[in-house]
Parts: structure tokens; sequence; C-alpha cells
């Protein structure tokens, strides 16, 4: 087989460069490659050695393909410590991204240059582990304390001229990358430079309050999370000890990580969420239909959202609302929405302005005659939903795609109040609908597979997570919610209170408590639902009780100011005597006797709820995969990422 790793020496400098697509992975080739290119380079002519890689990117990370396999040799710190121990300059020259694994190279290598769009950064946080090559005995000899604990503990690549400031890159290289890292090399021969080990470089002065004040933080930011907490310990290692008992700390750590179960649930997500991307049955070469322009349909928080998620990928949107009144109002969230992303940094202003002049209003659905695609998300009425998709048949030119943003309706019914299914498709936005990933996609019985090819690949331009479900009531997500919210009202009923059930799933690592989502979504949305239903489809009383008393009480949520909590001005949550009074009614009236529960059994319920609605929604074809499942409930819901997903969770125990 042709190595992966070529070695050439052009007149004194010896370059060693990676070229295995698509992202220079550090596959047992790769490592292997450079091993030998190291051992000629020893032994001939060469003064210096570029390290440098073809293709788009310099090494991206570990080979995933080999994740859950017996290592191979040569392991990757043996690869960096052989760069490091070398006896001619190693200079390291990146583009692309240089992340985990293929930063760490960067690291060991003695000099390190950049074009100016790169990036690096060491994100093994993210699937449970820390770098395990040297990365955090290195970073911190390089960058200082706190730069270091940054990178590692977010997980977040920089890019090349914060590196730059930093110290992590010596320089910036402007025009074709090959030319510069060989101009710097022989400049560096020139002038009788040696080789420039990070392992012999001393830590920059630190404040050692620094290391518990990082895991207090990380206590909250990472609640339940083993791998951030373990790279202050070995980061706080790299200050304290040796580099050898720094490095051995470290491979420990990584080997117990490696091992753990938080590890293999962050290493399935991961994979779970590329799998989600894939529609069985859906050819690769699907056409898709070119959508450069959208219209919404209502201007709400969510309406708002969805334009602004549209309009940040460079989409103009035409927002549509039924008077001057409501537009100026639906325009009005936007424009707080962008201000708020502007005070905390996320936009800048220009960026900002930007993003708002692609928004467009109009109380005319005329306006929406050359559009690409419209997207409908006003409240949860069927007939209103219905009278909409008429309106949008009889303006909207042909091939234009007709979504509905329903959380719950039959997308199918929606479909035939129009005289082409074919172009009608689910999707459903999760609110904030500009910041969160998830993007349930619903496949109708009619809608067509260019359609659904279509939105697939829309999401991704949006930079939303896709999961493609099929038409029940509810679809993935909140078909599951209903069991899930069914039995916190139970437990309600039987003896637990409000704060104890969300305190409960917040202390295993939900990013919110049950009752607590309720409120912020609005007790009145589910109460006007089931308005619509019978009794026996309402189901047992007992499961929607309490939260109809507390609308009845004027307690819609957050957005009344009470709900299951009450709410100050910054919407922090309180118990309230009044919600204890109405439950323990409540549980009178249906002759439930109350009991003490345990935090244990609050857990295993509400879970136990979730997992079995998700086994049936795989049953009946309703999602394509239980992976997928997982992919919703982290990203839509909260579920903690380091359990890897209900379904994930449940196999594990």
């Amino acid at each position: 087989m042709t190595s992966p790793v070529n070695y050439t020496l052009i007149d004194n400098i010896g370059v060693i460069t990676i070229d295995s697509p698509p992202v220079n992975a550090l596959s047992q080739a790769v490592r292997q490659g450079i091993m030998e290119a190291l051992d000629v380079a020893d032994s001939d002519a060469s003064e210096a050695v570029v390290i440098i890689c073809d293709g788009r990117t310099f090494i991206a990370g570990a080979d995933i393909s080999e994740f859950g396999k017996p290592l191979k040799d040569p392991w990757l710190p043996e690869v960096v410590n052989r760069i490091e121990a070398t006896d001619k300059p190693v200079i390291a020259a990146i583009h692309g991204t240089a992340l985990g694994g293929g930063f760490e190279v960067a690291l060991s290598a003695h000099y390190r240059c950049a074009v100016a769009g790169a990036k690096v950064g060491l994100p093994e946080v993210k699937l449970g582990l820390l770098p395990g090559a040297g990365g955090t005995q290195r970073t911190p000899r390089l960058a200082g304390i706190e730069a270091a604990l940054q990178l590692m503990t977010s997980g977040v690549p920089i890019a090349a001229a914060r590196a730059m400031e930093v110290g992590l890159i010596d320089r910036i290289v402007a025009g074709d990358l090959r030319e510069g890292a060989m101009a710097w090399a022989k400049e560096l021969v020139a002038d009788g430079v040696k080789p420039r080990r990070t392992s012999d470089q001393d830590i920059p002065a630190y404040d050692a309050a620094i290391f518990d004040g990082y895991r207090a933080t990380l206590a909250k930011r990472a609640r339940g999370q083993i791998a951030p907490q373990y790279i202050v310990d070995c980061v706080e290692g790299a200050a304290t000890l040796s580099f050898a008992a720094g490095l051995a700390l470290e491979r420990s750590k990584f080997a117990e990580l490696m091992e753990g179960e938080q590890s293999a649930a962050l290493r399935h997500f991961f994979f779970a969420e590329r799998q989600a991307a894939k529609v069985d049955g859906l050819s690769k070469d699907t056409p898709t239909r070119a959508v450069e322009s959208v219209g919404v349909i209502g201007g709400g928080t969510m309406g708002g959202g969805i334009a602004m998620s549209f309009a940040n990928a460079g989409i103009p949107v035409t927002l549509i609302e039924i008077s001057d009144d409501a537009l100026a109002r639906g325009l009005s969230i936007i424009e707080r929405n962008y201000a708020g992303s502007v005070k905390r940094g996320k936009l800048s202003e220009a960026k900002a302005a930007a993003c708002r002049a692609l928004i467009s209003g109009a109380t005319d659905y005329a306006a929406l005659a050359e559009v690409d695609m419209v997207i409908e998300a006003v409240f949860e009425d069927p007939q209103l939903k219905q009278e909409i998709f008429a309106k949008l048949d009889g303006v909207c030119k042909q091939g234009a795609v007709l979504a509905t943003n329903t959380s719950y309706q039959d997308v199918d019914a929606i479909a035939a109040a129009t005289r082409r299914p074919e172009d009608v498709i689910g999707m459903h936005f999760f609110s904030p609908a500009h910041i969160m990933k998830l993007l349930e996609v619903v496949r109708g019985e009619n809608t067509a597979d260019d359609v659904l090819a279509t939105c697939m690949q829309l999401a991704k331009r949006i930079r939303k997570v896709p999961v493609v479900s099929r038409v029940c009531y509810g679809f993935i997500g909140n078909r599951m919610l209903q069991p899930y919210g069914q039995q916190s009202q139970l437990l309600l009923l039987e003896g637990a209170t409000p704060e104890q059930v969300d305190g409960a799933m917040e202390s295993w690592g939900m990013a919110m408590g049950p009752l607590r989502v309720f409120d912020l979504a609005g007790l009145d949305i589910g109460y006007k639902a089931r308005a619509a239903l019978s009794d026996e489809q309402k189901g047992d009383p007992a499961t929607y009780r309490v939260p109809d008393r507390l609308v009845e009480a004027g307690r819609l949520g957050q957005k009344s100011g009470s709900g299951f909590y009450t709410y100050d001005e910054n919407r922090k949550p309180t118990p309230d005597p009044i919600v204890h009074e109405i439950i323990e009614n409540a549980a009178a009236d249906l002759g439930i006797e109350r009991r003490k529960i345990s935090d244990e059994e609050i857990v295993e319920r509400l879970i136990s709820a979730l997992v079995d609605e998700g086994r049936k929604i795989v049953d009946e074809g309703i999602a394509q995969r239980s992976s997928d499942i997982d992919v919703v409930y982290v990203y839509g819901y909260g579920f903690p990422a380091h359990r890897g997903g209900p379904m994930f969770y449940a196999d594990s125990v």
C-alpha cells in the first residue's frame, strides 16, 4: 500500500507531507508514515523539517473509524514524543483546522506557523475525553494556565490570530503556506536556531487559586461531567509536576475516561448525530430544490426565531402577519433578539445589521408568490393551518416547498388542504428557533423525495441538526414528552413537590426539570390542546388535573409570572405554597394517598416513561432508528449528552 505520508528533501529542508483525505485523520498508516519520515530526516542532509498537509486541512484529529478498536502501534504519544525529540528544528505548517491529536502533533513540533484562516483546538472534552498525547502538558507551557484551561474545557477551537496571541502559534503566513513555511524554515536554519522543545519550557506565572475556581465553575457549567474536571487535574499537574510525571498523570486519566461510561455515551452520540442526517431509502444523489428565499407566516417568538435562522445564513426572508400592528410587533421581537446577540458578543453590530436587512415584512400573501419555501408558524389550530395552506396553494409558485412548523398536528391533513401534497413537509423548530440546534423534519405520506432531501440539506445550511420523523401526534420529541409529563404529574399527586421533581432530574443531568420546562413553554398551550379532545382522548384525569387548575387560577407559566413556580423579573423560579396546596387538594379529590418519594424513584419513573414511548416510536417506524431519538432528546430537550440520550442510557443500564 502507498503510504499517506510522503517525505521529500528540498534544498536543505525535509518536507513531511500528509495526504490522507478527507481530513488527514491520524490513522495508523499516518502515524506510521510520520515515524518513518522522521527516520529518513534524521539521516539525510536536511537541516530542518516541515510537517504540512495536502488537501483542505491540517490533521483534523483522530481517525474515528478506529474508535472502540484495539490501538495499533505506533500510538500517538510515541509519535509526538518522537517529533519533539528530533535534533533538527521541526516546523508545523497549519491550514484549515488542527484539532485534537492533530494539534498535539503541532504542539510537539518546535515551531508553528499557520495561515490566517486556520483554527486550532483540543475538543476531546466533547467526547468525554482529554488530550491524551501531551496536550494537557504542552498547552499550558506555551499559552499559560488560563488559556489552556479555557481551550480544553470548552473544546471550542480558536482562530490563528488568537492562537498566536496566547503563544500557541509563532507566525501567521500570508500567501502560500508551503512557500511561507519553507522560507521560514530556511530563515531559522540561517539564524542557527536549535530545536525549542515545549517540554523544556517553564509554565508562565499563574495564581494557584485558578484551579479550584475552574473546578467550581465547571461543576455548574458541565454538571456531572468527569472529563472537564480531569482536564483541570492534568493542567494542575503540568504546573506542579515534572513533565514526565505530568504525562503519566495525563495517560492514566485518559485511559480511565476512555474506558468509562461517559465517553462511551458521548462517542455514541457523536456517531448518532452523523447517522441522523442519513435518510433510509433516500439516494445520496437525490436532486434538491434551490432555496434562496423564504417566507415565514407568523411573527411571534417562534416565527421570528425561524426568520432569524435563515437570515443568519444569508437567506432573505419575508415575514407575514395579519395586520400592520402585528407585523411591527414581530419585527420588533427580531430587533430585540439581534440587539441581545450583539450585547452578548455573539454577533458584531455589522453582522446583526446585515442579517436584519434580509428580513422584510408584509400583510398580504401575494408577497410570497416567488419565494422558494414557506414555513407556517402560527399557533396550534389545525383548522387555521389548513386554511393557510389552502391559501398558499393558490399563491405560491409551482415547486415551492410548503412547510409547517407544527409541534403536534397531522402533517398529512395539512397537506390535504393543497393540490400539491408532495410539496408539503413538517419542519419543527425548537424555541428559541434561532438558537436551538434541533430540527425535526416530518415526512408526510406524500412528501416528495426531493423535498425531503432539500430540507435535510437546508438544515445544515442554517446550522441545525435534522432528524427525520414520520407523522404521528407530537412526532418524536413531543410524543415522548407526553408520558414523561404525565408521570411528573402523577409524582406530584403521590407526594413529590415541583422543586423535588425538578431538582432530582437536574441533579441527574437534565438541563431543566419537567415542570420548569412546562412553565417555560406555557401551561395554557396544553390546556387549549386538551380542550379539543374527548375525555377518552385526554386519558387519566390525574395526569392533567394540576396543570388545568393552575391555568384556571391564572398561572400560565413564566409568561404570566407564575405556574408551577412564581417568577421574579429575571424569571428566577421560587417554590410557591399555593401550588403545594393546589396539588394536595387535587390528590384528595382524586382519592390519591400521598407518601414520601425518593429522588431515585423520580428519575427512574421519568426516564422509563421516555424510553418506553421511544421504543414504541421505533417499532412503529416513526423514527428511523433509536439513536435518532437520542439526538432529538439531547438537542431538543436538554437530556445530558454524557448519558448518551434516553435510548442509549436505557441500553447501558
